[in-house]
């Protein structure tokens, strides 16, 4: 019998190809954006902009991703469930895009950028054909295409590099003086620029996605959406919820801010300085596309419970190692932002362990989609939500972006708490405890050592070097039964 912990590796790590590598080049794009073409407070805009593109991605597809997989496992016919979720996902996109379009103006004014209205147009343009794109994709996981799944985003991806390096580096560098001559450059600001490239990449993906799309039928069997809704809704709570405490606090950080003339530049400072912590988010969203199907395929198994908690030991025990490469050298880290914007690093090893709380907090979903009480877990991830936005207020005003860092941190240490313990008491499941504290403590206490040392010099590489041989050395040990059982 196979191992189901080394087959959740495997299927982690192809995953990878379709989420780590893509959001890594993305990522590239940081030092480019950064360094080479904006000011942090330019900076600051495409940070807003994007977290609201990440609540509304979560609005429109209103957990029909998560539904589709679990009726798609129930249904002899998992092509019309396929058909009753986009159908759904195409009418709500079609009334989101005349609501913006009829509103563009107000939208732009409401958050503070009146004459730029083709952000509106764009960010929504990219939103409406993303949301189309996530039941085929989810489609692509439930067949277990998961090489289609990874070329197909990272195609997607490499155009949008490409675009973004076209249009903010050649055509400048080509026109020169000349540059607001173009029409296109003169009526709009480089930021526009971003986006234009994301929108032209969100459509190739849609066109990549054709073979998925081609036997679509516009047709929704009422039944089986009610199922689909009364199963998804509570997601899409839970889910904007969650995406409300990861990215509200960039969106508050520009309207809390006692001083307002600055706001832009240290919402770009916050939000360049939150992207070091990018090697942690991406294995966690690796783990989360491969753990929701793999944690329902368990779930009849005699072991299951045994497997979840071995899951948890180890996923635990990898993020203290990520944490720690990151932090240990966190001068080679900086480089891949601007200097201008290093003033913010002190954010980075708490959103890292705030990362790292949410990826527990992944693990311990499990209970309430296992069985069926999705409610309490949008209860969960109400709570996270509001207390995140509670403490935004709170602490944005008082002590900035250090106070956003903490409240993101706050938020996603509660909601681990809370789903730790009324889990235990609905669906009990013996995790190791002792595991995850050993590797806790063993990690703070090596960053906590290392913070004491000067680190600019040859010693300290070799000393952090040394601690971070010794914890995986230990992680190896502690977990060396797990992959041989």
């Amino acid at each position: 019998m196979s191992n189901p912990i080394k087959k959740l590796a495997g299927e982690t790590a192809i995953y990878g190809l379709g989420t780590m590598v893509p959001r890594f080049l993305n990522y590239l794009l940081v030092p480019l954006y950064t360094i080479f073409v904006f000011t942090e407070a330019q900076y600051g805009q495409v940070t807003l902009l994007y977290s609201y593109v990440a609540i509304l991605l979560v609005i429109l597809t209103f957990g029909m991703e998560t539904a589709f997989f679990r009726y798609a496992n129930l249904s002899e016919n998992p092509h019309k469930v396929f058909n009753t979720a986009t159908s759904a996902i195409l009418i709500i996109a079609g009334i989101f895009l005349a609501i913006i379009v009829f509103f563009t103006g107000d939208i732009a004014r409401l958050i503070q950028y009146p004459y730029n209205k083709e952000y509106i147009l764009l960010v929504a343009g990219i939103i409406i054909m993303d949301s189309l794109t996530a039941i085929p994709f989810a489609y692509l996981r439930y067949k277990k295409k998961a090489l289609k799944f990874s070329y197909v985003r990272i195609i997607s991806v490499l155009i949008t590099i490409s675009l973004n390096i076209i249009f903010l580096i050649v055509i400048p560098r080509i026109e020169g003086d000349n540059l607001n001559k173009l029409p296109v450059y003169r009526s709009t600001n480089l930021v526009s620029f971003i986006f234009i490239a994301n929108f032209i990449g969100s459509f190739s993906t849609l066109l990549l996605l054709w073979h998925e799309f081609r036997a679509f039928k516009l047709s929704i069997d009422k039944q089986l959406l009610k199922k689909m809704l009364d199963y998804g809704l509570p997601i899409l709570v839970v889910s904007l919820a969650f995406m409300i405490t990861e990215v509200s606090d960039k969106i508050l950080l520009k309207y809390l801010l006692p001083d307002k003339t600055t706001a832009d530049a240290q919402l770009g400072i916050y939000g360049a300085c939150f992207k070091l912590a990018i090697i942690m988010m991406l294995f966690t969203q690796m783990f989360r596309y491969a753990a929701e199907p793999f944690f329902f395929a368990e779930a009849s198994k005699k072991n299951a419970k045994e497997t979840y908690s071995n899951v948890m030991s180890v996923f635990t025990g990898f993020s203290w190692f990520i944490f720690l490469m990151v932090m240990l050298y966190i001068n080679a880290f900086k480089y891949f932002i601007g200097e201008a914007f290093w003033i913010g690093l002190s954010i980075v090893p708490i959103i890292l362990i705030s990362k790292l709380m949410m990826g527990l907090y992944y693990n311990l979903s499990v209970w309430y989609k296992l069985t069926n009480k999705t409610l309490y877990g949008a209860i969960i991830a109400v709570t996270g939500g509001v207390s995140v936005i509670l403490l935004n207020i709170f602490l944005i005003p008082k002590y900035g972006i250090s106070g956003a860092a903490w409240a993101n941190f706050g938020a996603n240490f509660l909601m681990l708490t809370f789903s730790y313990f009324w889990g235990q008491r609905v669906f009990k499941i013996k995790y190791n405890i002792i595991k995850i504290l050993s590797y806790t403590i063993l990690a703070l206490a090596i960053f906590f050592f290392s913070s004491k040392l000067e680190n600019t010099t040859i010693s300290y590489y070799l000393i952090a070097s040394l601690m971070l041989i010794s914890y995986s050395v230990f992680f190896i040990l502690m977990e060396k039964s797990s992959f041989k059982k």
